[in-house]
């Protein structure tokens, strides 16, 4: 086991610190925001409008937030064309598509096993006496 870790433990960066910068990356993309962010962008470039309505429930300045900590962390490219009124798209960047394509992966993983988890909720709560 120990012969698995060791070349975690030679990465320049460690989640599991708390002062290390990926931890803040991390959060920012399996937040629920950075998640469905993320993977809505795998379709392709989206207007600010186009990609509220897909990421269904995300309000405005919480979509704002989001896109603007993906940007930074270069997983989202932001282009803004000189038009009246201004056109702002928004798509991934090559990192940002590696991100996506593994978070796709496991919520797709998810969806196709939503039947085992909603059984597991129902024996948890009976167990509980109900919720």
């Amino acid at each position: 086991m120990s012969s698995e870790r060791a070349p975690e433990r030679d990465l320049p960066y460690d989640v599991f610190s708390r002062a290390c910068p990926s931890r803040g990356t991390l959060e920012h993309v399996t937040g629920r925001w950075g998640a469905l962010t993320l993977g809505a962008l795998y379709e392709g470039s989206l207007r600010f409008n186009a990609l509220r309505r897909r990421v269904d429930g995300v309000s405005e300045k919480m979509l704002s937030q989001t896109l603007h900590a993906l940007e930074r962390d270069g997983l989202v490219h932001r282009e803004a064309q000189p038009t009246n009124p201004p056109r702002v798209d928004y798509e991934l960047t090559p990192l940002g598509r590696e991100v996506a394509e593994r978070l796709l992966a496991l919520i797709r993983h998810l969806e196709g096993r939503m039947t085992d988890v909603l059984s597991a909720r129902e024996r948890y709560d009976e167990m509980r006496g109900g919720r």
